[in-house]
């Protein structure tokens, strides 16, 4: 079983793009909705992402905080196409960047289509505790606001939002 220590930050510029060590383009989509997890009809999201030219099935635990059990299995990239036509909610797509800092390495998540304008700053840990340098570029923390989730932005895009919840 995998666990996953990750915390998530709003960017406040373009600093970060200084120290980018590689990019992906991304598309993923959700098997199941917010609304299971919401409703704890389900304890876990299900998600399908093509990243570059491999393909991954992702089940992620929704408890509280910022530790969750994770499991991630690479599957075919045409499975993955047939699953994305599956999903519910909308496609999330971005290009995530890789950002050396301080001996860390930062998910920059730049988002396009329905959530262009969104970037956020995700960083995994090997413990809960690890301590890290904060780079100039990162903003306010969201790791329990579940409305930044990507499985939340499938459902309800970031250019849904209006000007008092983006900030």
């Amino acid at each position: 079983m995998g666990i996953e220590i990750e915390r998530k930050f709003l960017v406040t510029d373009e600093r970060w793009r200084e120290s980018v060590l590689k990019s992906v383009r991304m598309a993923q989509g959700y098997i199941n909705d917010m609304a299971a997890l919401r409703e704890a009809r389900q304890n876990a999201s299900v998600r399908v992402r093509i990243a570059g030219d491999a393909a991954f099935l992702n089940i992620k635990s929704r408890e509280p905080g910022h530790t969750r059990q994770e499991f991630d299995y690479p599957i075919p990239v045409a499975d993955a196409e047939a699953l994305l036509a599956l999903c519910v909610g909308g496609r999330i797509q971005k290009v995530r960047h890789y950002v050396e800092h301080a001996g860390h390495t930062w998910e920059v998540d730049q988002f396009a289509d329905d959530n262009a304008g969104l970037v956020v700053a995700e960083l995994e840990l090997a413990a809960a505790d690890e301590a890290f340098e904060r780079p100039a570029w990162l903003g306010r923390e969201v790791t329990d606001e579940t409305r930044w989730y990507n499985l939340a932005l499938a459902e309800r895009p970031y250019s849904r939002w209006n000007a008092q919840e983006k900030t």
